[in-house]
């Protein structure tokens, strides 16, 4: 870091104020890129000549075009062409750019036992590698003896494939700014809950059972693609002024009017007048299903990530059975990783949340039992622990067995 010090000094018999001192900040640092090659057709390449090759198109990294070149017959006329070439060059105009490279030649196998060279991550006693113009380049002329190329895992159905990176070396100076303007945050969510709240404007209305709910047709178009067909499309309800919404709870549609123009969840002790951690499990529940039903995607990934914070005992065979229907996948795994294990199970499969469970998605009990399963493999004591509350009828891997008399 460097430091300048200003010293301000008056001629007038008072002391001098304190030195004002500046600060700035070099910073050098690399801007990577990478690049995949692939060589098909290799054993036809073999005998283009001593210092041929054939070339990747360029590429783009921190300002500079760039190329990955290989030599099929070796780039020295010393090496008689028992080694192949590897090389990446500078492809476009530049002098003294300094740069870190990388070339791979990648394992075919599925092993991943990649023959490397880098500069990344490792001290170079001398820095970075400077070049001087177009066309200087980095990397080795005996790259591979080729003989050991063409019986090894590099060389499958007659190609190679080279992965390269470049990460040039960048240096900037960074200053204290000579302005501060202050950018507030984006209020037009408040904006428009404040639109909702006040109803000035609303040309539709919502009966939710025994309550109404006012809205603006164009936010609800807007921020739904179900609304916007049911509102605006070809398909429209022929009474758009009030619409009849069948299936939901009042609180869960107004928690979701309210996402709808605040973009944010409310606060669900308020909407559902209860403060327990169940009353809020239950409210996503239901709002999750809201989110799906009208395609609002943000929503349901919201409600998504409160279930899975808030699993529980009580509640996570119903989540599990929403996840289910409404495809969380995330969701899904969560509860099911809470239940298989040992000490969560049989206090699971006393609930009643348990039994809606096998009733309206049976096929995810295999899948629990699969995590049981797995869980059990590992240990033989969790195993005895984990079969006696497997329900009658069934193994820990799911099978069905024999009932004794």
């Amino acid at each position: 870091m460097g430091r300048a010090s200003i010293q301000i000094s008056r001629t007038s018999s008072s002391s001098s104020p304190p030195a004002v001192t500046t600060t700035s900040t070099s910073v050098t640092e690399t801007v990577n890129g990478e690049h995949d090659f692939r060589i098909s057709g290799y054993s036809l390449s073999k005998g283009i000549g001593i210092g041929k090759y054939v070339a990747s198109d360029t590429f783009m990294v921190g300002g500079y075009s760039w190329a990955i070149y290989f030599y099929p017959d070796g780039k020295s006329l010393e090496d008689n062409a028992t080694y192949v070439s590897l090389f990446i060059a500078l492809a476009s105009e530049g002098s003294d750019v300094r740069a870190l490279f990388e070339l791979t030649l990648l394992d075919q196998s599925g092993r991943e036992r990649h023959k490397v060279h880098s500069h990344f991550g490792r001290a170079l006693e001398s820095g970075p590698y400077t070049l001087k113009y177009r066309g200087s380049m980095w990397g080795y002329k005996r790259f591979f003896k080729r003989s050991a190329l063409e019986t090894s895992d590099y060389l499958k159905d007659d190609c190679l494939q080279v992965h390269c990176c470049v990460g040039v070396v960048k240096s900037r100076t960074e200053g204290p700014k000579t302005y501060s303007i202050h950018v507030p945050p984006s209020d037009i969510g408040q904006q428009f809950g404040q639109l909702l709240e006040c109803g000035k404007g609303t040309d539709v209305s919502f009966q939710v059972k025994d309550e109404t709910f006012s809205a603006h047709k164009l936010v609800l178009a807007a921020r739904s693609p179900v609304f916007r067909a049911q509102l605006f499309g070809p398909m429209k309800d022929q009474n758009t002024r009030c619409i009849i919404v069948e299936d939901i709870e009042p609180p869960v549609f107004k928690a979701l009017l309210h996402f709808m123009y605040w973009d944010s969840l409310p606060d669900m002790e308020e909407v559902t007048g209860m403060s327990t951690k169940w009353a809020t499990t239950l409210m996503s529940q239901h709002l999750l299903a809201a989110a799906d039903r009208y395609g609002l995607d943000r929503l349901r990934v919201l409600c998504e990530t409160n279930l899975c914070q808030d699993v529980a005992i009580n509640t996570v065979a119903t989540t599990l059975a929403l996840a289910e229907q409404h495809h969380c996948h995330q969701l899904k795994a969560v509860c099911l990783k809470f239940i298989a294990s040992p000490e969560n199970l049989r206090a699971v499969m006393q609930t009643d949340g348990f039994d809606y469970l096998k009733e309206s998605c049976p096929e995810v009990l295999t899948q629990l039992l699969e995590y049981v399963a797995r869980i059990s493999e590992h240990s033989p004591a969790i195993s005895k622990r984990i079969n006696d509350v497997i329900p009658d009828g069934v193994d820990v891997h799911g099978r069905r067995v024999k009932q004794r008399l």
